[in-house]
């Protein structure tokens, strides 16, 4: 009965973290594109990146609102409901988009406020705007996509994702250098080929859900279903904490960006490219977390609470197999990562000397990703902001600027912090989830 968990959660996780990978592949494409361009446009993209990452992380989080609610009804065979949710989650995702938008926008206008060097600036300001425009479009995106993985039809996220990426990697390639006659536009070429990908991918999930077949039991109830006051309430109710976890959590990263960006731009783009590296990981655990979370909300639609428990412990078993099959290659290669990305030798061996405490806090990683996962899954998701906050504010940030700047660590002293906030908070999501289950049993 085990394996059979095991089967079913890679069959559905795969496909995800397939998908994941293809957008980590495409934020090491524009970091090595942008970094053999230039120092001062990696640099940049550190910042903006981080500051974005923010926003688009607390974004996605609220979207996984929806997954509880979808992965529930299709459980129940309720198919109608499952349309006229995604409706609903369209609606609470625009609102969110409008103001997310807005306060993007207040951040703009105080960039040159935030410490940041100055001649990052000009390369800063384009890239940013032309990112602010692509945000709506990443909202739409994700509520199409919880509804898909919701459904178990993971697959079809996975080739739009894997299709987007591969032409923001051919875009990036002409409009950074300036091929097959466009001009070279560095790092705003990039923020261009990152927005037409993703208005392509809205408009390709569109066409497949109101043009084809596979989705035609849903088109009735997305078509009668209303915009209505119950099932709107219940998508903010889910996904506001939600997002405010995942907000927090990547705020520890983003907050810990502007920290470095006072060490100078060396230590920014040294950031930058363990970012990159550190979201593979992120990626590859979270696709394994986001099946666990689809799994269980179908199991608990059910009222089936045994398999609820089984599920949220295979899924950790298998995510701590991933744990170690990407720690020991990013070991063994820790003096030839910075390399990769850029030719400036003093941002390699600071690549090199973080290695060892990013790969500390990947247990922590993994376990806050995995249970976090299991509470939406069970719809308890009122306390977990409460716990990030905790990890997050009270004890990771305060760490880094002890280790970095009272210490006297520079950036290996903000990243040893990262270990000590996210395992805290998996342990406080697990001690959660195992209260909840106990008391439904």
């Amino acid at each position: 009965m085990k394996l059979n968990h095991y089967c079913s959660l890679l069959k559905l996780g795969l496909p995800i973290i397939i998908g994941q990978i293809g957008v980590i592949v495409l934020g090491f494409a524009d970091t090595l594109m942008i970094g053999h361009h230039s120092t001062e446009g990696l640099a940049a993209a550190s910042f903006v990146n981080n500051m974005f990452n923010l926003a688009i992380i607390f974004c996605t989080g609220f979207s996984y609102g929806l997954t509880p609610v979808v992965g529930s009804l299709f459980g129940q065979k309720r198919i109608d409901g499952v349309g006229r949710a995604l409706k609903n989650s369209l609606a609470a995702n625009t609102l969110l988009a409008v103001i997310v938008c807005l306060a993007m926008a207040a951040l703009y206008f105080n960039l040159a406020n935030l410490g940041q060097p100055e001649e990052l600036l000009p390369f800063m300001r384009p890239y940013f705007l032309v990112l602010l425009a692509s945000l709506p479009f990443v909202l739409w995106f994700n509520a199409f996509k919880q509804f898909s993985d919701g459904i178990t039809d993971t697959k079809v996220s996975m080739w739009i994702l894997l299709g987007g990426n591969l032409l923001n990697i051919i875009g990036n390639y002409i409009l950074i250098y300036g091929k097959l006659g466009f001009p070279e536009l560095g790092l705003t070429g990039a923020g261009i080929s990152t927005l037409v990908s993703r208005i392509l991918m809205v408009i390709v999930y569109l066409m497949l859900f109101f043009g084809t077949s596979r989705y035609r039991i849903f088109r009735q109830g997305f078509r009668t279903g209303r915009i209505n006051k119950k099932d709107f309430s219940l998508l903010n109710r889910l996904g506001w904490p939600i997002a405010g976890q995942m907000g927090m959590e990547t705020a520890s990263f983003s907050l810990s960006a502007i920290m470095i960006g006072w060490l100078g731009s060396t230590a920014l783009a040294s950031y930058q490219i363990m970012i990159a590296v550190s979201q593979i990981c992120f990626m590859i655990y979270y696709g394994m977390g986001a099946a666990v979370s689809v799994r269980i909300s179908n199991f608990y639609g059910q009222k089936d609470i045994e398999n609820v428990c089984r599920t949220a412990n295979v899924g950790f078993h298998l995510i701590l197999m991933m744990v170690v099959c990407t720690s020991v290659p990013i070991f063994l290669l820790r003096h030839h990562i910075g390399g990769w990305f850029t030719d400036n030798e003093a941002v390699s061996l600071m690549v090199a000397q973080t290695i060892v405490p990013f790969l500390l806090y990947q247990f922590g990683d993994g376990l806050q990703i995995n249970f976090a996962n299991a509470l939406r899954g069970i719809a308890d998701v009122r306390l977990i902001m409460l716990f990030s906050f905790i990890a997050y504010f009270l004890i990771s940030l305060p760490a880094g600027y002890l280790f970095g700047f009272v210490f006297n660590w520079g950036v290996t002293g903000i990243w040893a912090a990262f270990p000590f906030g996210l395992t805290s908070a998996g342990i406080m999501y697990y001690l959660r989830f195992r209260y909840k289950t106990r008391k439904m049993i």
